[in-house]
């Protein structure tokens, strides 16, 4: 049977890709899909899948500590370099969040970039993290969107090569079902689609930050496999409403 247009019967779907997370006002009328590959939203992905409760994107570890005063039974995650904070309860690999640990827990989660590009997509209309770990069930979770940004995580303000690649696949799949690929960084991306699960394993070791956390250990470097794997999770997960610092209530 064939997929379902993106967009619904008789629309055209409209993405458009975010290299590194933008500055402008975002549409509220899009949906955001959020990648960070290495390692935010492969991690919290496998959270949600293995019962989280759900995520509170912060920009600091300052901010993260803040936000625990407020939410006392939330765990709090995230690292600065690769490496889990001082005080922190976890880290941001994903073999720190099974469901003994954060099922039915709050995460508060401030990773050096994730975190950046979650808080960026704040004012659209849906929120889905995005990964190679559950990349068909993003894109089935997008049949009936009209306007689609992905926002990249990338690397501190700069290109990452694991996350565009992502955006590339996802593009590429959509356009498959219809949508139109709008911009030039949406066509770079689509250039740099992985074409199979190989080529994915590929991209995402080789890549500079890959690299990098591999020279971290043999931890780190499991990490980096687990999420050069493609489709291992059957799940695409939202972002909810966020608290502020001071209480329950919407981000502003």
């Amino acid at each position: 049977m064939p997929r379902e247009r993106v967009g619904g019967a008789g629309a055209v779907a409209r993405v458009s890709v975010e290299t590194v997370p933008g500055v402008e006002p975002f549409p509220r009328e899009a949906v955001a899909v959020i990648v960070d590959v290495l390692r935010a939203t492969s991690t919290l992905t496998a959270a949600l899948e293995n019962g989280a409760a759900g995520v509170l994107p912060a920009a600091s570890p300052e901010e993260a500590f803040a936000l625990k005063r407020s939410h006392p039974a939330a765990l709090v995650c995230g690292e600065r370099d690769g490496r889990k904070v001082p005080g922190f309860d976890l880290g941001n690999s994903p073999f720190e969040y099974g469901s003994g640990t954060v099922a039915g827990r709050t995460l508060i989660f401030a990773s050096t970039n994730g975190s950046a590009a979650m808080r960026r997509a704040r004012g659209a209309r849906r929120r889905i993290l995005a990964a190679f770990v559950n990349a068909a069930a993003v894109a089935a979770s997008l049949a009936t969107e009209r306007r689609i940004v992905i926002v990249c995580a990338g690397k501190l303000g700069r290109f990452s090569l694991e996350d565009a690649s992502f955006a590339g696949w996802l593009c590429a799949r959509l356009a498959e079902d219809g949508a139109e690929i709008a911009g030039a960084a949406a066509r770079l991306a689509l250039a740099l689609a992985p074409r199979d699960a190989a080529q994915v394993m590929t991209l995402v070791q080789g890549s500079s930050h890959g690299r990098y956390l591999r020279t971290l250990g043999s931890l780190y470097a499991a990490d980096v496999e687990y999420c050069g794997r493609i489709d291992t999770i059957g799940r695409a997960f939202e972002l909810g409403d966020e608290p502020s610092v001071a209480g329950p209530g919407r981000a502003r």
